[in-house]
């Protein structure tokens, strides 16, 4: 049989779906899989069960990444990885990282059972804390490999609850102790491919199956603080007023014009989270602190949103007498997908008879921190009605077949392309 024949089964696929859906779900119908929970460490075991009855050699990592390896014919090779995550956020729902978990397990799989050997070692990934979580630290596991996130960071950490991040990690099968072990180095992996449903709308209403990520979105994030003045509500003239909360509403709604104004409509921006003092009915706000976020596929257009926003600021400050200070949070530059790994999928679609579109990621992935060791791709499935991080969160599996089924083939070509000088 030829290469190019090779299909997924979509039964097989759907039962494990179904299956670690079972792991934390709730009375909602939603997924309470949180980091280091029962339930996740509940579905990491029967992970770990699956891909070493797909005959894979499994190991956990100082970061408690799941890693499951199949050997090459050429295992001097540095390994083709791919996969994603399984923790969910409150309430979520089963396929947001799961499916990419799943869909690389059912790879393995069909390897298996085809007896395909590959030129490269392949390497299937579970990451560890992908989701923001109770710790605060997300992306976890793939920062943890790249080197981001150090012993330093994780010590001390104390969830709300008073749970100690080193102790949770260790009833992971993390290592504390020696968490910085666990950094990969480049020159161990070939390339990295990720699956996630993407999210959002695009897919959908443009009716394509398979969406290939041009790159994972760039995010910065910054805590405003608006110092008005206090004064009564009822006997303070309109214009003798400094209200900070009606400032903070014109430089909310200034960021939401240029935003929905901007010529690329993948840039958003958002002000999600506000708190209003001295929050009281009859006393006119003296401060207010929001948290503002923007998004883009390119620095230069975030920094351009930025920059239009802030000539806004200084004449909103100007015109009502307020006091601004501002202090960013985040500065995480839009991570590009590699060319091959674009062009290899694009074709893998095409051969298969899929219409695939291009298009950013939206949402931060853990192929953004791959991206900074090695070749780094994304593939995307529609999202129905464009929900997500909810129990209504849900992919047609027909859909899910074609986007699997381009995932096995574009990992195969890989397989064939990268170090093709070596054989």
């Amino acid at each position: 049989m030829k290469m190019t024949q090779y299909r997924i089964n979509s039964e097989r696929l759907r039962q494990s779906i179904e299956k670690l859906a079972t792991f934390g779900k709730n009375e909602n119908g939603g997924l309470d899989r949180t980091t280091f929970t029962e339930a996740e460490l509940e579905a990491r075991d029967w992970l770990k069960t699956s891909l070493k009855k797909a005959n894979l050699q499994v190991r956990v990592d100082e970061a408690a990444n799941i890693w499951a390896k199949k050997e090459g014919q050429l295992n001097d090779l540095p390994v083709i990885t791919f996969g994603s995550h399984i923790d969910t956020v409150p309430n979520g729902g089963k396929y947001d990282g799961a499916l990419g978990v799943l869909m690389a397990l059912e790879v393995m799989q069909v390897l298996e059972e085809n007896q395909i050997k590959t030129r490269h070692p392949f390497e299937l990934v579970s990451f560890s804390a992908e989701e923001p979580n109770p710790f605060g630290l997300s992306t976890f596991g793939s920062r943890a490999i790249t080197g981001k996130l150090k012993t330093k960071d994780i010590e001390q950490v104390i969830d709300s609850a008073g749970n100690v991040l080193t102790e949770a990690l260790k009833g992971a099968g993390g290592n504390p102790t020696h968490f910085e072990r666990s950094v990969r180095s480049p020159n161990e992996l070939a390339a990295y491919l990720e699956v996630h449903i993407e999210q959002g709308k695009r897919l959908l209403n443009h009716q394509i199956p398979v969406g290939v990520v041009s790159a994972i979105t760039g995010i910065y994030r910054e805590e405003v603080t608006v110092f008005g003045e206090a004064n009564h509500a009822g006997t303070t003239l309109m214009d003798d007023r400094k209200d900070a909360l009606a400032s903070s509403s014109e430089m909310v709604l200034a960021l939401e014009k240029i935003c929905s104004e901007y010529p690329e409509n993948e840039v958003v921006g958002t002000v999600g989270k506000l708190m209003v003092l001295p929050n009281s009915a009859n006393i006119i706000p003296a401060e207010v602190r929001f948290t503002l976020e923007v998004r883009g596929k390119t620095k230069e257009e975030m920094k351009d949103v930025i920059e239009k926003w802030e000539n806004d600021v200084k004449q909103i400050q100007i015109n009502r007498s307020v006091r601004i200070d501002r202090s960013v949070l985040l500065n995480q530059d839009p991570a590009p997908m590699d060319a091959l790994l674009i062009k290899k999928t694009e074709e893998a679609a095409k051969h298969l008879g899929y219409e695939s579109l291009l298009l950013g990621s939206m949402a931060g992935h853990d192929a953004t921190h791959m991206a900074s060791i090695t070749r780094s791709g994304m593939i995307f499935v529609p999202s129905i009605d464009g929900r997500s991080h909810c129990p209504e969160e849900f992919s047609r599996m027909e859909d899910i077949e074609k986007v699997a089924n381009v995932f096995l083939h574009t990992l195969l070509a890989l397989d064939c392309e990268l170090n093709s000088e070596i054989s």
